[in-house]
């Protein structure tokens, strides 16, 4: 298959909202919790650092409360190498607060985000510089459940038509169910994922959005307009949609100690593949071999493997691939991250 369209290679611009993130150590139910452990939690600059990781220059831009918690998000998105330089402070309002509650049948999270500097983002930080210049911006689909100007943000964003603008942008479905009124996240979603160049999403939560019946292929029916649709099937494989056809590469056999921003990792692997000229099949892997990263630690900002591994995974034949385990090539890449999903 030949592929079509590629983003240009350049600077990729994170939006959206990153919050402190307090889970029980160790872990358990959070109401016996006796100690909890501060990190952060946001799926843009996830995208953002994974970026970063792989070498692509990124910017993360949001706003943050003038508060402890805020300089604590700057610290650990900066240390990762991505541009925060453009994240505004608002001293009005807090940064926003996630709370992990894990239980046998697995992880609820807890918001107290309403009134956060980042949701008070909106359609004038379109016009802000780091935008003119970048060759990508990623945007998901939690930013317009947070608040008015932030649907109105995303939502002016990607009301441009593609050809008119100046940059591709790139948009993960990211449904998260409390953050919507009930019954408006289905229409919002399919509407904004339908406007972009470049889509993520999982058939799950395109079966949970839009009909329980839909298959991969079903999907790319329901968003035909994007220029490449990545509909990610969890632990078994994941397929790219273009004009020109379909790629699919199975997910390798890796262990899970959390699930938690293998989505955004997965996404910043894609992109960079993407941003590099590779082809879809390859773009996929990349993005698979960086979801690892992520389900084989306890938060979400796993270390990558050496280039050296990554470019042995790289260049398997397709049924060498089919065969790789993960696990032990991502775990002896470093330490435990220091950032949780959102």
């Amino acid at each position: 298959m030949t592929d079509s369209w590629h983003p240009p290679l350049g600077r990729v611009v994170c939006v959206g909202e990153t919050m402190a993130a307090l889970a029980p150590t160790p872990s358990g139910p959070l109401a016996d919790a006796d100690r909890l452990s501060l990190s952060v939690a946001g799926a843009e600059s996830n995208v953002a650092m994974y970026l970063a990781d792989h070498g692509i220059p990124s910017t993360w831009l949001s706003a943050l409360g003038d508060d402890p918690l805020g300089a604590r998000v700057r610290a650990v998105v900066a240390a990762a190498g991505v541009d925060i330089a453009h994240v505004s402070t608002d001293p009005d309002r807090p940064t926003g607060l996630m709370l992990k509650n894990p239980s046998p049948s697995g992880t609820r999270v807890h918001y107290y985000r309403k009134g956060s500097a980042a949701s008070a983002l909106g359609p004038d930080l379109l016009d802000h510089k780091a935008l003119r210049t970048a060759a990508l911006v990623h945007f998901t689909g939690i930013t317009p459940a947070l608040s008015a100007s932030c649907r109105e943000l995303v939502t002016h964003a990607l009301a441009v038509p593609a050809a008119e603008r100046p940059h591709a942008i790139s948009f993960d479905v990211n449904h998260r169910a409390q953050l919507w009124p009930e019954a408006t996240a289905p229409e919002v979603l399919h509407d904004l994922a339908g406007r972009a160049d470049i889509v993520f999403v999982g058939l799950d939560e395109a079966q949970d959005l839009w009909g329980a019946h839909l298959t991969a292929t079903a999907v790319r029916e329901l968003l035909p307009a994007p220029r490449i649709l990545v509909v990610k099937d969890g632990p078994r494989e994941a397929t790219a949609f273009t004009a020109a056809g379909s790629a699919t590469v199975p997910a390798p056999r890796t262990s899970v100690t959390e699930p938690v921003g293998a989505g955004d990792a997965f996404a910043a692997g894609f992109l960079t593949g993407l941003l590099r000229g590779e082809p879809l099949s390859r773009s996929l892997r990349l993005g698979h071999i960086t979801a690892a990263s992520a389900l084989s630690v306890t938060g979400d900002h796993g270390p990558l493997p050496p280039p050296s591994t990554i470019d042995r995974l790289m260049n398997l034949t397709d049924e060498q691939w089919r065969n790789e385990a993960l696990t032990a090539t991502t775990r002896r890449a470093g330490a435990a991250p220091s950032a949780a999903g959102s």
